[in-house]
């Protein structure tokens, strides 16, 4: 502020010099050394506003910057905090949009919304009571002009703002689309739909410029309009102004002076349509982060760090549990106890609610009723970093990072180091295919790890589980993707590691769920069938028909074909 009123003092200050060297002039009252006086004092203060002209624009610039570093920090640490409710509503693309082109503009309206918004208010108010000072007659002229101005200017700003807000949403819809092409690229090329998908996103395109050059036409239409504005004062005041010079009622250097800030004001209006144009795209934007900050997570922090959180062991508790998600119930009344350092299996149909299960331990989500408990402690008296901070947890579809390998396994690892990746790599029988690879642990992995083979992530995803050394092992179907050699090895140096701990095995093939201490059947939602492996194979049911159906399935891969 103290910028903005040097620099525009002095800018309204200077025309009233050229106004004392034009009347000195030519009333002949101005000798050569006053002469030289007023051009140095114009020559001095010109310097000086361009030294606070430059500390105008370098401020808020500046503090833009700023903002938009802690406002990304924010959203982004938010985001973080939300559950998966949230995320199955909301799409990456968008996301993405949000986080980049949403901000950016954010950071250009308050830069530039401070720099030109505040010298304008302070440039039209200080130079209004300037002009009504120096000439009433010519200033009410310019001020009669002002009011029309700004009506049709709001107007086309309304306008603006509509389209402003198709343009962003279009935009994160063209981000999105790409995003999901790129993802989803090798089902694209297996069914052959390039063409089909190019013409798609040539359909996007064209309407995104189609927008863009709608909003470009109103954006661009103040410009013109106000530069018009102003030619037609000019010539108004030359006209009326001109007149009183004829007959001697006003000055000619008083007639500069007064031309000069009108002059001076054209720049300022000119850039608050641009200004408020660039406004209008910030509010659309801040909406659109706002909604972002404003959603709360449905998983919240419910304890304080515990000091004593060691001492927790790790037994687990499902008491009368239900779950609902959208009016439809997934678990129903779940109530059994998992005793520490015991391995549970679970199986059943898919679809039936095992990986549900598993996720109320990690609270990924709640229950709808009843309660899940870890050392006697209702989860929800924890918080989630030390809940969180017991568990590994492997999953059957793994994200991986497009970082390298090392980074990969030794992710919810503080410090990893490699006697541990090598470890944690060793356990999930990845050690020999690293090897095998040209850069071993730093092969860079690209996009969700599709470099390796379905195999290869999974055993991963378990060498990332259990280099956390964790209390609680969650393993959701993690060995589908490898072959029954590879499992029976994984499983033999899985085991010791297994027996350290509380651990969640969830699995289709029994020659897996066979190490388990004990096993659950989920069929529906519910828990239909309990007991070791020895035990359930014997029992009419869903376990005994899967053992069966693998036995049978297992004698026909043995079975040599025959040739005709």
């Amino acid at each position: 502020m103290v910028c903005i009123l040097v620099s525009v003092c002095i800018n309204l200050y200077l025309p009233y010099l050229m106004r004392l060297v034009i009347d000195g002039l030519t009333e002949k009252t101005l000798d050569t050394t006053a002469l030289s006086r007023l051009l140095a004092s114009y020559l001095l203060l010109g310097v000086v506003s361009v030294v606070f002209s430059r500390f105008l624009r370098k401020i808020p610039l500046k503090l833009s910057h700023k903002i938009e570093y802690v406002l990304r920090t924010d959203v982004f640490g938010h985001l973080t905090q939300l559950d998966q409710e949230y995320y199955r509503g909301e799409r990456t693309g968008d996301l993405m949009t949000r986080m980049s082109s949403d901000i950016n503009i954010i950071r250009d309206s308050i830069g530039q919304g401070l720099l030109q918004g505040i010298r304008t208010l302070t440039v039209l108010v200080f130079a209004s009571i300037v002009m009504a000072l120096t000439d009433p007659g010519l200033a009410l002229l310019v001020f009669s002009l002002y009011l029309p101005m700004v009506g049709i200017f709001f107007l086309i700003l309304r306008v603006m703002r509509r389209q402003q807000k198709s343009l962003q949403e279009h935009v994160s819809e063209v981000s999105n689309f790409s995003q999901e092409s790129f993802a989803g690229i090798r089902t694209l090329k297996g069914f052959a739909l390039e063409r089909r998908r190019n013409a798609q996103f040539e359909d996007l395109n064209r309407d995104l410029v189609s927008k863009n050059m709608r909003l470009q036409a109103s954006r661009q239409s103040l410009w013109p309009f106000m530069a018009f504005w102003f030619s037609l004062g000019m010539i108004l005041i030359l006209n009326l102004g001109g007149r009183k010079v004829i007959s001697g009622g006003l000055t000619l250097g008083t007639l500069t002076q007064f031309i000069q800030y009108l002059l001076y004001m054209q720049w300022p209006l000119l850039a608050l349509s641009w200004t408020m144009s660039m406004m209008q795209r910030g509010k659309v934007s801040w909406i659109r982060i706002k909604e972002i900050l404003e959603r709360e997570p449905h998983i919240r922090e419910n304890g304080a760090p515990d000091p004593d959180i060691g001492k927790i062991d790790a037994a687990i508790g499902f008491h009368g549990l239900d779950l609902e998600i959208a009016g439809r119930r997934f678990l129903h009344n779940i109530d059994f106890e998992i005793p520490a350092g015991t391995t549970l299996g679970i199986t059943g149909p898919t679809g039936s609610g095992k990986t549900l299960l598993v996720s109320l331990v990690a609270r990924l989500i709640d229950p709808t009723h009843g309660s899940v408990s870890v050392g006697g402690k209702d989860l929800r008296t924890l918080s989630l970093a030390q809940l969180r901070g017991m568990i590994g947890f492997a999953a059957q579809e793994p994200v991986l990072f497009s970082r390298t390998l090392e980074h990969n396994i030794g992710f919810g690892v503080a410090k990893p180091d490699k006697d541990l990746i090598g470890w944690a790599a060793d356990i999930a029988h990845l050690r020999n295919d690293v090897e095998g690879f040209p850069d071993q642990y730093q092969t860079m992995l690209g996009e969700r790890g599709v470099t390796l083979s379905g195999g290869q992530r999974q055993r991963t995803s378990i060498s990332r589980a259990i280099a956390r050394r964790p209390d609680i092992l969650i393993l959701d179907d993690v060995l589908s993707a490898v072959d029954t050699q590879t499992e029976a090895a994984i499983m033999g140096k899985l085991q010791p590691v297994m027996n350290e701990r509380t651990t969640l095995f969830v699995s289709h093939r029994l020659s897996t769920l066979r190490y388990a201490d004990e096993i659950i059947v989920i069929e529906d939602g519910r828990i239909t069938q309990r007991g070791t492996h020895d035990e359930l194979i014997r029992q009419p049911g869903y376990y005994s028909e899967l053992n069966t159906m693998q036995q049978l399935e297992e004698k026909l891969e043995a079975t040599p074909e025959t040739s005709e």
